[in-house]
């Protein structure tokens, strides 16, 4: 293997490392004109492109990379990674557990156990993530990835120690001390209130001062202290949504666009003969709308398997997005349109073959309740032509309120202002709507409300809609034993509750930005 050393490719790892990428990626390209082939221009070209956000770019540059000699370390780290950006979670643990054995780098481990989690493989995923917390107790991650593991397995107790571990090695580690936060029951002392505000006059890194924000607001919500309690869930959104620069513009746009251009004849061409044999029901809604709730009583069914939050429809598009757009810009229901049918089926086996990980009987129906495949109905629709969908709609004010106090991650980054929230919820009801008008029956409808006081009477449809008989079984959900990746996980073990109902109350007179986006919908 010849390696070309050029300056060429040193001025565009140069350009790259000043984050000048497609400066670095013309050089690249430039060199490879002229060096066809050369395992190191392309193997820097993937990494280029992997930081660029181009995905399937990138891969294709990686392999060709190995494919020609480069194989160190690094090249496929970075595969590793655009595996795992992918979702395509199953040949990022392979290739992580490969490379962890190589090197002994303990965070390849806990990129595996990650991915392990990711797949439901639970018991795997727990051994390392307890392994690596008891080899280097004074590494917070460690612990908080235990931690997150223990509380979704329902093992409370011993989360609460995890995230204890973590916080005694690190008092500045926000992610634990939300862990600890987020847990449903009164768990952060008077104590840890004064930890938690002395290492918000100390710690600069939004990473740790965000999640402190949101825990001593759920702290101080706890015991009452509402107007500080909003101050500190306001702050704590304020850095997050500093730092990514959210724009809710475009998620109205893109509704706006569905309006005006897809129509009942639009969705009559997705009717087409089902793919596979398995009957995927996505249950769609925003976040903190009692998703996990209603996919606990579904899957009590004996025809319903449950298997949580599966990323693969996002990716799937994503990818698609990224082909389509190499040729120039091109909307969501543009795609959609344009997909071969052969290319809608590979599409539609592909998130069949990624589902199939995480099931663990034949059950013909299964639940994936990833609450954002609410904008994707269409697109799903054209890949699984034999899919439900079961949206969950909680009150507008209980339902936006919780996504603001919560501490989410950038997937959930219009719950880090009121007024995008309320819009983002503004969108799906305008979504819902339209889909409901020129594709009645598409799409069926829960109220959290009436589900939280009378099941029975929400679930019997819901079930009609789906082709199955009433059981009794769907009440009782709380039952069931399975582990549960969100944060509703200890709800979902108790039986019906009214504890999310009129949480918004205490802080309704600073809630004026989201009442106004909200309009007629806040008194819904």
């Amino acid at each position: 293997m010849t390696i070309h050393a050029t300056p060429i490719l040193a001025e565009a790892e140069r350009l790259a490392a000043d984050g000048k990428l497609e400066m670095a990626a013309q050089h690249v390209m430039g060199h490879l004109r002229t060096h066809p082939g050369d395992p190191r221009a392309l193997a820097l070209l993937g990494t280029i492109a992997m930081q660029l956000g181009a995905l399937v770019q990138a891969e294709q540059f990686l392999r060709q990379a190995i494919a020609r000699g480069a194989s160190g370390f690094d090249v496929r780290r970075h595969l590793a990674s655009i595996l795992n950006q992918q979702e395509r979670i199953d040949e990022a643990a392979a290739l992580f557990e490969q490379l962890a054995r190589e090197t002994g780098d303990p965070t390849l481990s806990g990129m595996r156990a990650l991915a392990l989690d990711k797949l439901g493989r639970n018991d795997e995923a727990m051994e390392i993530h307890a392994r690596l917390a008891a080899e280097h107790p004074g590494r917070p991650p460690y612990w908080i990835a235990y931690g997150h593991a223990l509380r979704a397995a329902g093992r409370v107790p011993d989360a609460i120690d995890a995230y204890r571990h973590a916080i005694a090695a690190d008092d500045e580690i926000g992610e634990a001390w939300w862990g600890l936060a987020s847990i449903k029951q009164k768990v952060l002392t008077d104590a840890d209130i004064a930890a938690m505000r002395a290492a918000l006059k100390i710690a600069i890194d939004v990473r740790n001062t965000a999640p402190l924000h949101f825990a001593l607001g759920r702290a101080l919500h706890d015991r009452g202290a509402y107007e500080e309690a909003f101050t500190h869930y306001a702050e704590g959104n304020r850095q997050r949504a500093e730092s990514i620069g959210y724009d809710a513009r475009e998620l109205t746009a893109e509704v706006t666009e569905v309006e005006r251009h897809v129509d009942a004849d639009f969705v009559a061409e997705l009717e087409r003969e089902a793919v596979g044999d398995a009957t995927p029901i996505f249950i769609v809604s925003l976040p903190r709308s009692g998703s996990t709730l209603l996919e606990q009583m579904l899957g009590s069914h004996p025809q319903i398997e449950p298997v949580g939050e599966l990323p693969y429809i996002p990716a799937i598009l994503r990818s698609a997005m990224e082909l389509a757009t190499r040729r120039g810009k091109a909307t969501v229901p543009q795609v959609i349109a344009s997909l071969p049918a052969q290319v809608a089926a590979a599409m539609g086996q592909d998130y069949l073959r990624r589902a199939s990980l995480h099931r663990k009987t034949d059950r013909p129906f299964f639940v994936d309740k990833l609450p954002h495949n609410w904008s994707n109905i269409l697109f799903i629709k054209r890949i699984l032509p034999q899919a439900k969908f079961v949206d969950i709609r909680r009150p507008a004010l209980d339902c936006c309120f919780s996504n603001f106090t919560q501490s989410f991650s950038t997937a959930h980054a219009s719950s880090f202002a009121l007024k995008d929230i309320g819009q983002c919820y503004v969108d799906y009801v305008r979504l819902m709507a339209h889909l409901d008008g020129i594709a009645p029956g598409l799409v069926h409808h829960i109220a959290y409300d009436r589900l939280i006081e009378d099941a029975e009477s929400q679930l019997r449809p819901a079930l009609t809609y789906l082709g199955l008989d009433w059981d009794p079984a769907v009440l009782q959900f709380h039952t069931l034993d399975r582990v549960v990746r969100t944060p509703s996980s200890e709800q979902v073990r108790r039986p019906l509750n009214r504890d999310g109902v009129d949480i918004w109350k205490p802080y309704a007179q600073w809630l004026a930005p989201l009442r106004e986006t909200l309009g007629a919908l806040a008194d819904g």
